[in-house]
C-alpha cells in the first residue's frame, strides 16, 4: 500500500508524517517509495528518476546557477521512540521521536519546497538518498555520484542535517589511527623476564593529554581541532605480561588540512610509534565566498559557524561545490532515545529555504 505524503502541507505535520514510516538503514524501501510517489503526481514540473533507495528530482528551467538540497532518509535503529509523540501546541510545539532530528524534518523541508517551489531563480536539484547512517561504502550518495554524478552538479550544495535552524560552513575532516605499542611475554610472577606493552602506551596516553589543538579561522568561521584516545587494547591473561597495546585514537582536523597532511601531523605527535591509518575523510572548506553561497547565508541571516563534525558537505565540497548544512534541530539529540525536534525550527527553514529559492 502506497504511504500518503502531502508535500503541500505545513512542513511540521509533513515530518510527522515521514517519521512514522520506520526507515532504519537498509530498509528504507517504503518511504522511498512514497517520496518518489508524492514527487511524481503532486510536483508535475520536476523531472524524477530513482537510484535503488534514493529519489531525486529537479528542476530543468534554464536558470543561471543550480542549487542541490540533500537529505538522507535513513535513520539510526529505533530505540523505543516511534510512533511520534507530540508535546504542546502552537509555537511551542515539539515533535519527539526517531528521525525527528536526523534527519526527517530536513526531508520536509525538502520535500514541501520540491512541490510549491515551481519558478525558483535557481534550479534546483533534490536529492533524498540511503543509508548515510551505516559504513561509507553503502551511503547512497556515494552510488549516485558514480551512476548519475550529473544529478549532483551545481553552484552550491545544501545538506538539511540539522545544525539549530543555522548555517553551519564546511565540516572538518576526520581520521583514525591506531598507535601500537610492542613488549615481551613473561609469567607475571617473573615480570622482570618480560617487557610490558601496556605499560609502554603511558607515553602514548602523556602525549595525547598534553595535546593542544588548533583554532583555525576560515571565512569567519572557527574550526576547533581534537585528539582523543577512543579505546585502548591489550593483554593476554591474568598472569601474563602483554606483548602488545593498541591505543585507537581520533583525529578531528579542520579543513584547510588534507588527509595526508592530516596524517603527517599524527606521524609526527606519535613519532617513535607504529602507527596504523584504518579511516579517514577529507573536511570540507565553507566556500562562503562563492555569490550563490552568500546569497544564501543573506536570506538566512544571522552569522555562519563551523561545522564541527564531518557530514556529506564533504562530499560535494570534492565535486567542487561551496556546501553548508542547514536543517532543524539540535544535532546533540542526533542517535539518542530523546530526539526530538521544534516545529519552530522547521517553520524557520521552511521560510528560509522559499525566501532564498523565491525572491
Amino acid at each position: 500500500m502506497t504511504i500518503a505524503l502531502d508535500l503541500a502541507a505545513d512542513p511540521v505535520e509533513l515530518t510527522a508524517a515521514l517519521v512514522d514510516v520506520p526507515s532504519v538503514s537498509g530498509n528504507e524501501t517504503a518511504l522511498a517509495d512514497a517520496v518518489e510517489h508524492a514527487l511524481r503526481t503532486q510536483a508535475p514540473h520536476l523531472e524524477v528518476v530513482r537510484s535503488g533507495n534514493a529519489v531525486l528530482a529537479r528542476t530543468n528551467l534554464g536558470r543561471g546557477s543550480r542549487v542541490v538540497l540533500a537529505g538522507h532518509l535513513d535513520t539510526v535503529p529505533i530505540n523505543h521512540n516511534l510512533p511520534l509523540r507530540r508535546t504542546g501546541s502552537g509555537d511551542d510545539l515539539v515533535l519527539h521521536g526517531c528521525g525527528t532530528v536526523d534527519m526527517k524534518g530536513g526531508d520536509a523541508v525538502m520535500l514541501h519546497l520540491a512541490a510549491t517551489a515551481t519558478e525558483p531563480r535557481h534550479d534546483l536539484t533534490f536529492v533524498f538518498y540511503d543509508c548515510e547512517e551505516v559504513e561509507a561504502e553503502r551511503n547512497g550518495l556515494g552510488r549516485v555520484e558514480r551512476e548519475l554524478p550529473e544529478w549532483l552538479r551545481g553552484d552550491l550544495a545544501v545538506v538539511c542535517e540539522p545544525s539549530n535552524a543555522a548555517v553551519e560552513a564546511g565540516c572538518q575532516g576526520t581520521m583514525r589511527v591506531e598507535v601500537r605499542t610492542d613488549g615481551r611475554r613473561a609469567h607475571t610472577a617473573r615480570g622482570w623476564m618480560g617487557v610490558n606493552a601496556i605499560h609502554g602506551a603511558s607515553e602514548v596516553l602523556r602525549r595525547l593529554a598534553e595535546y593542544e589543538p588548533r583554532k583555525v579561522e576560515i571565512d569567519g568561521c572557527l574550526y576547533r581541532e581534537g585528539l582523543q584516545a577512543v579505546r585502548i587494547s591489550g593483554g593476554v591473561a591474568g598472569n601474563v605480561v602483554p606483548d602488545e597495546c593498541v591505543v585507537a585514537v581520533n583525529h578531528r582536523f579542520a579543513p584547510d588540512r588534507s588527509p595526508a597532511e592530516a596524517e603527517a601531523h599524527l606521524r609526527e605527535v606519535f613519532s617513535g610509534f607504529d602507527v596504523t591509518v584504518t579511516d579517514m575523510a577529507a573536511g570540507a572548506m565553507p566556500g562562503l565566498a562563492h555569490p550563490v553561497a552568500g546569497q544564501f547565508v543573506a536570506a538566512a541571516g544571522g552569522t555562519p559557524v563551523a561545522k564541527l563534525g564531518w557530514t556529506d558537505v564533504a562530499r560535494f565540497a570534492a565535486l567542487g561545490l561551496p556546501a553548508v548544512n542547514f536543517g532543524p534541530g539540535d544535532p546533540s539529540l542526533a542517535h539518542t532515545r530523546e530526539e526530538n525536534v521544534r516545529a519552530s525550527d522547521i517553520r524557520r527553514c521552511a521560510e528560509v529555504l522559499s525566501r532564498f529559492v523565491n525572491s
